[in-house]
């Protein structure tokens, strides 16, 4: 009998044991040599008048900073050459790649883990760079407070459905339950004045400058953000978009894209004319877009409609990038078998699984080096 106990606490040690080994193997320390923050960019605007003390309150004579970006990083050591450069949605900000909303570990220490270094920052006038040289505008996107949008965002954003009695339903690989919803409700950024894209791609451009080169990593609205980007800057050394669309995608204006229409036709794909030159240096660099599941043209849910219509203009921006000699891809995430991501696929159950594929598809560019 004291053998058979001495036996089993033995077994329960070694299982202990190997429980640690696994799980120290499966997420191994990061040593950091540097990190930091830092804002790039920016301008003020000065009231007219005159400043007095006696009267410190007025705005007569003062400044008003704002139109910057604010920027977090980190290095680890014997980090590869090309930092990677995150660039959040729309109503988002840098929190969109520090974590999914039950917790898990999000891509910027994923990939800090893999050796690049990683820079998360906060557009002009959103998240922590909410200063602005511009008033709030009546057609500034997503700006109320309180903000009533949690069905409106997570429908949009193909994260799940509500049954009968108005509770969500996550897709597959979303997190379920309670709480997950709650969290990624919170993460949810009022704009703090006119959405501007060229501003977010002159601050964007400055910052990949002052690196001397980085690869660019966009979600959602950003999308358009970084390929603009790249008509500012020669420094871009490739680009990876996570389910680019809510604004323009960029053509030459002598070979614009077919438009197809939403249900609801506000939230068609749209597309913006640059002249060829300037379009012909997309084909400079290495592009990859991904798109998740539950997407359909048509459909009454009107995030897979309008996602839809964002993946058929990606189509023709992958055919049109490569017909004057570029190197742009195009997954679709359920035709490769990984299926039941929503729009928010860098969070979600099998980030992992997704970030391995974005590290293979560097590796294959030559630029985990």
């Amino acid at each position: 009998m004291k053998l058979i106990k001495g036996l089993k606490s033995k077994i329960s040690v070694l299982m202990l044991s190997f429980s640690l080994i696994v799980s120290a193997t499966t997420i191994k320390p990061t040593t950091i040599q540097e990190q930091g923050s830092f804002t790039v960019g920016g301008s003020y605007v000065t009231h007219n008048g005159v400043y007095s003390p006696k009267n410190f309150t007025s705005p007569e004579g003062q400044r008003a900073y704002g139109d910057f970006a604010y920027v977090s990083y980190q290095k680890p050591v014997n980090a590869k050459r090309y930092p990677l450069v995150f660039q959040h949605g729309g109503a988002q900000s840098k929190r969109t790649w520090e974590s999914g909303p039950d917790g898990r570990e999000g891509y910027n220490t994923i990939f800090l883990r893999k050796g690049y270094s990683v820079y998360l920052l906060d557009q002009p006038r959103s998240g922590e760079s909410n200063l602005s040289t511009q008033a709030i505008t009546p057609e500034t996107p997503w700006v109320s407070n309180p903000m009533y949008s949690d069905k409106t965002f997570y429908l949009l954003s193909r994260v799940g459905h509500y049954d009968t009695k108005g509770n969500p339903v996550p897709n597959a690989q979303f997190p379920a339950g309670q709480e997950n919803y709650d969290n990624f409700q919170k993460s949810w950024s009022v704009g703090s004045g006119p959405l501007d894209n060229n501003l977010n791609a002159d601050v964007l451009a400055q910052l990949v400058d002052k690196l001397d080169g980085a690869i660019l990593v966009t979600h959602s609205m950003g999308g358009t953000i970084g390929w603009r980007t790249v008509l500012r800057t020669d420094k871009v050394k490739a680009i990876v978009a996570y389910e680019p669309g809510g604004t323009e995608f960029v053509f030459p204006e002598t070979d614009m894209p077919k438009i197809i229409k939403a249900k609801f036709e506000p939230l068609s794909a749209t597309a913006m004319a640059v002249p060829l030159e300037e379009f012909k240096k997309l084909t400079k660099i290495p592009i990859v877009l991904y798109y998740g599941d539950y997407i359909k043209v048509g459909s009454d849910n009107p995030g897979e409609d309008k996602w839809g219509t964002e993946f058929e203009m990606a189509k023709q921006f992958v055919a049109t990038i490569n017909k004057y000699g570029g190197d742009a891809t195009l997954v679709h995430l359920p035709e490769i078998g990984i299926k039941g991501n929503s729009h928010f696929l860098i969070q979600e159950k099998n980030n992992q699984q997704l970030a391995d594929l974005m590290e293979q598809w560097l590796k294959e560019k030559g630029l985990d080096k």
